[in-house]
């Protein structure tokens, strides 16, 4: 096991680099990602690893180590209620709301690997096809480079399209590509993708309607989160719709929201129309 000098070496490197803070306990999770790295680097074990990150600048060895520690993950479809929530509720009210402009920006933010940018531009492309003359525009953004070039690549392994994906999708949406499946371009073009530090500074996106950042805040300190949900406020739009993980909540973080629920799920929206 990863001694407690080397963890909080590893520790610091990623809450100064991405604001994620890997609390006590996760020393195993911190070894298994650092013997992957180093035999994908070819680096004979985790000590030569750490030795060389000790006795070097800030590198592109120590930017791997932040990438490999700060992906999550992620599944298609993930808890369905909020893609639920999209379809009959959301993105209905939205399409009244935007009727004379004829536009949407959707944001994943955290996207990982990118299942759930690619289940919003599904949904959308299944039961709201009659937007086609709209301007619809899903970011997803994350703070690993490598992690969206997986993503941008748009394939995935028949253990990731068993996870949440309905087997029509997959038929319909996919192509097999020998032991894999390949997204179709029709779905990949929807899809935009950044790199993103959500505790740094954050793009000029236009105004977001709808903003998934779930299972993002958890890994976060309490005053980085704040920091967070207030750039929320200033990026969200007025009537614009948060979800955030089932786990997480903007209570006693941040007032300006309120929860609203749905059938079997909720999501935030901002107590007042004016964004501060």
């Amino acid at each position: 096991m990863i001694n407690t000098s080397d963890f909080d070496y590893v520790r610091n490197l990623v809450q100064l680099k991405s604001a994620i803070v890997l609390e006590s306990g996760k020393e195993a999770l911190v070894e298994s990602r650092l013997t992957l790295l180093a035999r994908r680097e070819g680096i004979e074990s985790v000590d030569k690893l750490l030795s060389q990150l000790r006795s070097h600048n800030y590198s592109r060895l120590h930017e791997q180590v932040v990438e490999v520690m700060t992906t999550n993950e992620t599944l298609f479809f993930r808890d369905i209620y909020p893609y639920e929530a999209m379809r009959t509720t959301v993105i209905p009210d939205l399409i009244k709301k935007r009727a004379t402009e004829h536009r949407l920006t959707i944001w994943s933010a955290g996207c990982s690997s990118g299942q759930e940018p690619y289940s919003i531009a599904m949904l959308l492309r299944e039961y709201f096809s009659h937007l086609n003359g709209w301007s619809i525009k899903i970011i997803a953004s994350d703070l690993s480079k490598e992690i969206l070039a997986r993503a941008q690549d748009g394939r995935y392994s028949q253990f990731e399209v068993n996870r949440g994906l309905p087997a029509p999708l997959l038929v319909k949406y996919f192509h097999q590509n020998g032991v894999e499946w390949q997204i179709k371009d029709e779905i990949r073009r929807m899809v935009e993708f950044s790199d993103v530090n959500l505790a740094d500074g954050w793009p000029l996106f236009l105004s977001v309607d709808v903003l998934f950042m779930r299972n993002v805040l958890i890994y976060f300190s309490i005053d980085t989160r704040k920091e967070i949900l207030a750039r929320v406020r200033k990026t969200l739009r007025p009537d614009g719709f948060l979800f955030l993980g089932a786990a997480e909540t903007t209570l006693n973080l941040d007032d300006s929201f309120m929860r609203v629920s749905f059938d079997k799920g909720w999501c935030y929206k901002l107590n007042t129309p004016i964004n501060t």
